[in-house]
Order: structure tokens, then sequence, then C-alpha cells
């Protein structure tokens, strides 16, 4: 565990205790997607060096929140996945992932966009109740990332990858934001040429319908 701590007999602080230090969520953010190598870990986040990585995947484990686990032969390598305990912080990830949303304008010099996070973010937007009675399919391309989305009533599947036969296929890039906080309708998106589309334009009203951001209070924006 790491040696932060908070000195107060609460819950909060000890999760901050367990999971506080600096990469630890992202961690845990792209083991929500899928058990994944070291490799795969460190590639997905850009910036984390291997020693650091390596710490808190430690640390985690210590917790109970990761373990490790040897794939079977021809594989024989170890992954990394979340534990039934560490699952758990999935819906906390999505509501604070959706929080954060709200304050994200254009990106940062040398921010980037990772397929993992991509799915979480489709992930955490979603709202079921918009979804009643939809059975639709999305291929999104974000640049050189491409996830596909399912949508059947409120149940939704999310997965890395291209989707053959999908009902709409969405190329879009970070403006996609401003369609799901209602700052730009579906029409004018794609009157814009922020969102190209292959397939019928009423798919795309039901994305924006489905996957929404609130907007950040006007007192908060900075």
């Amino acid at each position: 565990m790491s040696t932060r701590t908070y000195g107060q007999y609460c819950g909060l602080a000890r999760a901050m205790e367990m999971v506080g230090e600096r990469w630890a969520l992202l961690i845990v953010r792209d083991l929500l997607v899928g058990s994944k190598r070291f490799t795969d870990l460190h590639r997905g986040l850009a910036g984390i060096p291997t020693n650091v990585l390596t710490d808190r995947l430690k640390e985690l484990e210590q917790v109970g929140v990761v373990r490790r686990r040897l794939l079977p032969r021809p594989a024989g390598s170890i992954v990394y996945e979340l534990t039934e305990y560490g699952g758990e912080l999935e819906d906390v990830l999505h509501r604070f992932g959706l929080w954060g949303a709200k304050s994200l304008g254009d990106p940062r010099p040398g921010e980037i966009i990772t397929a993992d996070s991509m799915v979480m973010a489709m992930r955490s937007t979603f709202r079921p109740e918009a979804a009643r009675g939809t059975r639709a399919s999305y291929e999104l391309h974000f640049g050189e990332i491409v996830i596909n989305v399912r949508v059947r009533g409120a149940k939704l599947v999310v997965e890395k990858g291209p989707l053959p036969g999908a009902d709409l296929v969405v190329q879009a890039g970070i403006r996609i934001k401003s369609m799901m906080t209602g700052e730009m309708t579906p029409a004018e998106a794609l009157r814009s040429g922020a969102i190209h589309i292959i397939g019928d334009p009423a798919l795309l009203t039901r994305f924006a319908e489905m996957f929404r951001i609130d907007p950040l209070p006007q007192a908060a924006a900075v």
C-alpha cells in the first residue's frame, strides 16, 4: 500500500490511500476495458515511466484491486486484471469521468486520446433511459482509433475495433463533445464538417440523445 495516509477513519480517505496515487485510476480505467500485459498498459498510458507503472501495479495488487494471471500456453505471458473488488470501481470511474468531461475544452499540447479512454467515455456517457426501444450499432472513428458501440435498449456493448455491417459509421474529431453537450446539434455538426457519417442521419440524432455530457455550469466555467 502507498505510504501516503491521511490520519482519518473515513472511507473516502482510505480509498484515496489505495487508489489516489498518480496514474492509479488510469490503470484501473484501462483494466476495466480488459486484462492487459505490462507492455499493453505501458503503451496505452503514454508518458508513464516503467518504474512508476511497476510501483502502481504492485501497490494495487497489495490492496486487492489488481491481480496477475498467467495465460495458458502457447501464450504463457502474465496479464494484469481487476479483482472483483477492483471491478467495483467501474461505476465510480464512470461518474468521476463524466464529471471531469464537463471541463474538457480543446486538447492541451501533447494530449492524446486512446482506444481504452474512448471505450470508457462511451460507457460513462450512455443514458439507458434515453435508449429504450432502440436497436442500433455504430462504428466510431477518432483519427486512427476505431471503436464500436451496440445499443439494445438499456443494454450497451462498447468494444475496440471496427464493426462490419454497423448501422452508422461516424468519422468524428474532438468536436463530437460539442454535440454530446448540446452546444451543437447533429445537423450543425454535419453541416460544419465536424462529423462525417455513412448511413442515416437520424441515427446520429439518436446517438446524441443516448450519449450525453451535461454542460459545465456557467458559474464554474473557466
